[in-house]
């Protein structure tokens, strides 16, 4: 990568965050003979998509892979609206690189993670009607 680290990074509640869009990038050419899949899985709630993405890092080497899994539910927020499925896979797909420790700085925690926690957060803090 021609950029380094600290000048991908954006800053999330005061932490330095790398997109998944630049990690994958990075994966890319950093590991050649690398790969990445996703696995979706099927649940009873059909609001709820659930993804599992495996990196691994030398196809020559099976036994060494990195995993992380996603939920995202339909309707729970901005982004979820229009793109659960696509969401859900994007941060498996994160959450597998930071498992293998690709671009991690304060976290591990997925963007998506980052903004549902703090969405709670506000809901919680909101004072509730009478």
């Amino acid at each position: 990568m021609t950029k380094q680290l600290t000048e991908k990074a954006i800053d999330i509640k005061w932490k330095k965050y790398v997109l998944v869009s630049d990690r994958v990038l990075y994966f890319n050419e950093a590991y050649p003979n690398g790969s990445i899949t996703t696995q979706r899985f099927m649940t009873e709630d059909s609001w709820v998509e659930v993804f599992k993405a495996t990196v691994m890092p030398d196809c020559s080497k099976p036994e060494r892979y990195f995993t992380g899994y996603s939920q995202a539910k339909r309707w729970d927020w901005f982004i979820n609206k229009t793109s659960a499925l696509e969401n859900a896979e994007t941060s498996a797909v994160g959450r597998a690189l930071a498992m293998m420790w690709i671009w991690v700085i304060d976290s591990i925690a997925s963007l998506d993670e980052i903004n549902k926690a703090l969405n709670r957060q506000k809901a919680a803090e909101m004072p509730s009607n009478p």
